[in-house]
């Protein structure tokens, strides 16, 4: 194998590990409901369709298992911001979703049919709206991997393992759709919930 592919290997399985410190597991009335990203700080942001029923808990990468709080869920956008004591908990630089082209690499961590911490890995389709339907009202991140159940709310990184969006739907066995993470920066700020960029504070 080249040498230049087991560079490239080790660099994605390196981000995969370092997204999976910041991905939680959320459990709606002690059932699985899907992924979320620490945020910030005692602040965790995921679909909105994952939450379906209370309680709420989410469980880290470290095992340890804390009730949530749902401050604001957007469901026409498919967002939703929770408060969590995320302490020892680290969260992802952010990138910037308008700056992706098609053919850059990306990668989508969550846990899919209860596979905690799985990732998978593709390319940039094309960002934007959707030429086909998906009921979505805005822009979505269009991409060729394989998302699954479990998958939803969970961590889509760049190539620098820089949050980018969340994962939320598939539009086809090999194309995963994801909220472009400016669409999650401008529902929190309607919430009230300001961050300085590139602070990794809200």
């Amino acid at each position: 194998m080249s040498i230049y592919l087991l560079e490239l290997n080790d660099e994605m399985a390196t981000i995969a590990g370092h997204v999976q410190q910041s991905l939680v597991q959320i459990a709606c009335g002690g059932r699985s409901g899907g992924a979320g990203v620490v945020w910030s700080p005692g602040r965790i942001v995921t679909n909105a369709h994952v939450l379906r029923g209370e309680p709420v808990e989410v469980t880290f990468c470290d095992g340890r298992v804390v009730p949530v709080e749902l401050l604001a869920a957007d469901r026409a956008r498919d967002v939703a911001l929770l408060a969590a004591d995320t302490a020892g908990i680290s969260s992802l630089e952010r990138g910037d979703s308008r700056r992706l082209r098609p053919g850059d690499w990306i990668l989508a961590a969550g846990h899919p049919w209860g596979i905690a911490g799985a990732a998978s890995a593709g390319s940039v389709i094309a960002t934007g709206r959707p030429a086909e339907g998906s009921g979505y009202p805005g822009e979505l991140l269009q991409v060729g991997l394989h998302l699954r159940p479990g998958h939803s709310g969970g961590p889509m990184v760049d190539a620098g393992g820089r949050l980018v969006g969340l994962n939320t739907m598939i539009a086809g066995p090999d194309v995963g759709l994801a909220v472009p993470i400016h669409v999650i920066e401008e529902f929190l700020r309607e919430m009230g919930e300001d961050r300085a960029a590139g602070s990794g504070y809200i």
